[in-house]
């Protein structure tokens, strides 16, 4: 199921003892275009401390509760490892949360989440690895917030041409499928969908993305009606306009 991350912020996060807060905000890489955390806010009960949940550990996703529930215990996340607010991720955080929960590293192995190319709670994966952690204290440069990239300008070939209103994540494996984009500054009132594999970088110093297509293309492309559900016969249809190959025909390809 497609899902845009708007429509998840601020759900509740239930463990399997109790509520642990509610959703702030995600992370994701920006290579693969995947969600590796949800960021938590725990309100006052872990005050100072940034909690981030893989997807690895998610039960379900329930949106008439309005809750993300995950196989851990209130006491495992009380627990975890302590992570500076004010600071950036580093890679040796990553690898700390992953010995701890037992969560795929994915950034070893082949598939989208290392070993696997779904999210899955292994710790015997991660203990058979042995990976150690690195000694620097490095930042990973490819993690980004979804709520910082919001907002970015979007560059095409030839021009700006709006900019990034929201996302869409697919609850399978949690990678991104689209980036919405508004182009109400040029066109008032159309959203259009277009997918990060077709981003060519994400610039910091310019807040702005980079689209390896032009203007036209996405003013005459299939507009998107964010209160209706993304049907395939629709991203069918935007695929075919793009004259781009779908995702589920490239993963299937390589999965073949």
């Amino acid at each position: 199921m497609l899902r845009k991350t708007s429509d998840l912020v601020n759900f509740k996060l239930g463990a399997l003892d109790g509520e642990i807060g509610h959703l702030r905000d995600f992370y994701f890489d920006d290579q693969s275009w995947t969600v590796r955390y949800l960021v938590a806010d725990t309100g006052n009960w872990l005050h100072g401390r940034q909690v981030l949940l893989s997807p690895c550990s998610v039960k379900s996703v329930e949106e008439s509760e309005r809750i993300v529930r995950f196989d851990l215990s209130v006491k495992q996340i009380e627990e975890t490892p302590s992570i500076d607010t004010d600071k950036p991720v580093t890679r040796q955080h990553e690898l700390e949360y992953a010995q701890y929960y037992g969560w795929p590293m994915y950034w070893y192995g082949p598939a989208l989440w290392g070993p696997v190319p779904y999210p899955i709670l292994d710790r015997k994966t991660v203990e058979s690895a042995g990976v150690k952690a690195p000694p620097e204290q490095t930042a990973n440069p490819h993690l980004r917030s979804v709520d910082e990239v919001t907002g970015y300008h979007i560059h095409t070939r030839d021009g700006e041409i709006g900019h990034v209103e929201d996302f869409v994540v697919d609850a399978y494996d949690w990678a991104i499928r689209y980036v919405v984009v508004d182009t109400r500054n040029w066109w008032p009132g159309k959203r259009v969908l277009v997918s990060p594999t077709w981003i060519e970088r994400i610039s910091w110093e310019e807040a702005a993305a980079h689209v390896d297509l032009d203007r036209e293309t996405i003013r005459e492309a299939p507009g998107f009606d964010p209160s209706s559900p993304i049907t395939r016969p629709y991203e069918a249809s935007l695929f075919e306009y793009y004259g781009r190959e779908a995702y589920w025909s490239r993963e299937h390809k390589a999965a073949a």
